[in-house]
This record gives C-alpha cells, structure tokens and sequence, in this order.
C-alpha cells in the first residue's frame, strides 16, 4: 500500500545516504583502516573526516587521489586508492526496507531526493546498485560545491527544489545537519534507528 499523499505533510522528503539509506560505510571503513593499520580508530577517523574538508574533496576542489594523499602523508599508510576505497565502499549496504518507504512515498506523489555529502563514490555506488532511479533529483556535494556544514547549502537546496521549506522532510542521521535543514525552514528527522524512525515519520505521514 503506498502512502496516503493528502495526509503527508510534506512534499518532498530528502534522504541522506550514508547512516540513512546506507549503512554508514563511511565511518566504518575508515575505523576498519585504522584496525588494519595499528592506528587508533577515533584519531584515524577524525582526521579523515577533517582532510575530507580541508582537501576539498567533499566539494569537488580536489580528486579521490590528492585526498588519499593527505592521509598518507599524514599517516604513513601505503595502501593505494583502490585498496583504500573498497574499505569504505563495501560498508555501504543499502537498507531495503528504507528504499520501500521511498518508493511508497513517491507512488503516493510526493518528492523523493537524495541530499548526500558523498564524493564521487556515490556515483560509483550507484554503479554498483543502481539506486538513482528511484529518486526525482540526487544532490551530491561532491558535484554542487557546497555540504551540509554550510546552511545556505540548505536554503539552496529549498531554491532548486522551488518549494516552501514547510513542506519538505530532511532526514539525516547527524542532528547538526538537521538543526541547520531547521534553520533553513525545512522540517527535520534525525535518524537514529529503525523503529524511533518510523515512529517519527508517521507523524508527518500517517500511514
């Protein structure tokens, strides 16, 4: 049964992909990296996550190899990209059961994107599960220049979307990046399981 489009709230729902529709491969690969290597996990992963930015990568400034050279100049690792990038890669497992609340949300009607800070790896993920189709729009950092730590990224999005930001739904599993979706005018679920999810969402679906 799909979801009754007059009880909706909202027009378009944007979803993050990693944490969201994804398991967070992200976090995990790098955590994984980290193991492998002797590093500490939380240091290993902050500095990733910082490089990721300061490169430019997340934004398209910079290629995956120019990033993968700041951690290992940083770091002493010596794997090579494609070695570095399956870690990450392969812990983003889709959550069928998200993807058949997206496809219920956009047989009833209402507008279904991603909002990703996913570099070029989710075009390559798509690649791989071909995913995009069940979306109208995918925003990707990487391609857009901006990312969720900047909320004009948010009142952007509202623009090219040519809506009001009441009746759009961003779910994300950081509350930061939902706070700044507020901020912005769009209503918000911080994802952090299955079943406060769905809870959460039937307040502004019922059904």
């Amino acid at each position: 049964m799909s979801i009754p489009a007059d009880k909706c709230a909202v027009d378009v729902v944007l979803f993050d992909f990693g944490g969201v529709l994804a398991e967070e491969g992200f976090e995990k690969g790098l955590r994984a990296i980290a193991v492998k290597h002797g590093l500490n996990e939380t240091d290993f992963f902050n500095l990733a996550h910082e490089l990721i930015h300061a490169t430019g990568y997340i934004t398209g400034r910079v290629d995956e190899h120019a990033y993968w050279e700041a951690i290992r100049d940083r770091t002493g690792i010596r794997d090579d990209d494609v070695t570095l990038r399956n870690e990450i890669l392969s812990r983003f497992i889709l959550r069928s059961w998200m993807f058949d609340i997206v496809r219920e949300l956009k047989a009833s009607g209402v507008r279904v994107v991603i909002l990703s800070d996913q570099t070029n790896w989710l075009d390559e993920l798509n690649g791989l599960y071909d995913f995009f189709k069940y979306f109208d729009i995918v925003f990707n950092s990487y391609h857009i220049g901006k990312n969720k730590t900047d909320v004009s990224h948010f009142s952007d999005t509202i623009s090219r979307l040519k809506g009001s930001g009441e009746r759009m739904l961003f779910i994300d599993d950081s509350e930061a990046h939902c706070e700044r979706a507020r901020k912005a005018g769009m209503k918000a679920i911080r994802y952090a399981g299955r079943e406060s999810f769905l809870k959460d969402l039937e307040g502004v679906c019922p059904g």
